[in-house]
């Protein structure tokens, strides 16, 4: 059964969200912002208005999140003077206790996520490493997992394009992940993901090892302002692949864009490629990958912004192949984050999504270095 100590801390934590958060000032500016969408024209300007919206709706999801622990802990001190009497069992007090701890835990966490680009939605790139079926088998488990996570914290994903691999298994999958804070969160997950296990690809039943990398980026939406420089864009079409269906290998609905791009503060050129396959309607495809771009641009502008600040990552692992941040060890039961030394013998969980943890010791590692 929990004590009084635990209890005590628990309406600690609380006051100290209330205070850090500045929840009583958030009250007030919901109430200001929320005026400003009921004058006569203000949907004649959408761009604005999204904005407006996009505004009210995080603070209301900071003040909805709060009020929640308030309730919460109100509840639990309820039950515990109700043990007393014998009105609650002490289960049913452990089980208020732990629903609790998982709130106030939740809020915290999301408390270290205060960059602009971490309430943003997020593309998630996955591309297999040298090893030709075992590597894109990985990739493809890879995605699985991605996909498992996004659906358990309620984001809506779309595949905008996919590469199979000739056996089995993904070449490349990119996934847009649509929701509050998916980019604050996903983003501990950019870097080489390293696969130890008996492959069923393998005759000899040999122990191997397989690469992946995901990358990373914030989604853009409308409301942020990117410059995209129309000279520097070409497009090419071409039929979809898949399997089935009417369009499919008949209409030239994939899109291909090309972007030249030249870093304006290294001189640096590169051309960007994107391809769009999300639906058979070229536009929309379009569309998409237009919104891919400007999110990719997006985060080199970032990366500059950011270059002070991630100084502190100079001590830790770079971000290439070789250096890998996480190594999945399926026959030994572990999977091990090698920049914060989290790990987990329920390989299980993680692959079905489970990937809270390691999220978590990663924030905390960036929030106690200053990050």
């Amino acid at each position: 059964m929990i004590t009084y100590d635990q209890l005590k801390q628990a309406v600690e934590r609380k006051d100290a969200l209330r205070r850090y958060l500045d929840i009583d000032s958030k009250r007030i500016e919901v109430e200001e912002e929320e005026l400003r969408t009921h004058v006569p024209d203000f949907w004649e300007h959408q761009k604005e208005a999204q904005a407006q919206m996009k505004k009210v709706k995080q603070l209301h999801q900071w003040i909805d999140s709060y009020d929640e622990v308030a309730k919460a802990v109100d509840e639990l001190q309820l039950a515990w003077d109700f043990l007393k009497e014998g009105l609650v069992e002490e289960q049913e007090l452990d089980a208020m206790y732990a629903d609790l701890m998982v709130k106030i835990e939740d809020m915290e966490l999301r408390n270290m996520l205060r960059s602009e680009e971490d309430s943003l939605g997020a593309v998630l790139k996955i591309n297999s490493g040298a090893g030709g079926t075992e590597s894109q088998d990985w990739a493809s488990m890879l995605m699985r997992m991605y996909l498992r996570y996004c659906e358990s914290h309620g984001y809506k994903t779309a595949i905008s394009n996919i590469l199979e691999g000739e056996e089995a298994g993904i070449k490349s999958v990119t996934i847009e992940v649509d929701g509050p804070m998916a980019y604050g969160y996903l983003k501990s997950e950019n870097g080489v993901h390293r696969l130890v296990r008996v492959s069923p690809y393998n005759a000899q039943g040999k122990r191997m090892t397989s690469f992946a990398s995901v990358f990373v980026t914030p989604l853009v939406d409308d409301t942020i302002e990117v410059h995209v420089d129309p000279a520097l864009l070409s497009w090419d079409t071409f039929r979809s692949g898949g399997a089935g269906g009417q369009n499919v290998n008949k209409v030239e609905s994939g899109v291909r864009l090309r972007y030249q791009f030249t870093d304006p503060y290294t001189g640096e050129k590169e051309e960007i490629l994107i391809e769009n396959t999300e639906t058979r309607d070229q536009p929309k495809n379009k569309e998409n990958a237009m919104r891919q771009l400007r999110s990719i641009l997006y985060d080199k502008e970032l990366q500059h912004r950011l270059a002070e600040q991630r100084k502190v990552e100079d001590s830790k692992m770079k971000i290439e192949w070789g250096s890998q941040i996480r190594s999945y060890v399926f026959d030994d039961r572990r999977v091990k984050d090698h920049r914060t030394g989290w790990q987990t013998s329920d390989v299980n969980a993680v692959m079905d999504g489970d990937l809270d943890p390691f999220i978590k010791a990663y924030l905390m590692e960036y929030a106690q270095q200053g990050e």
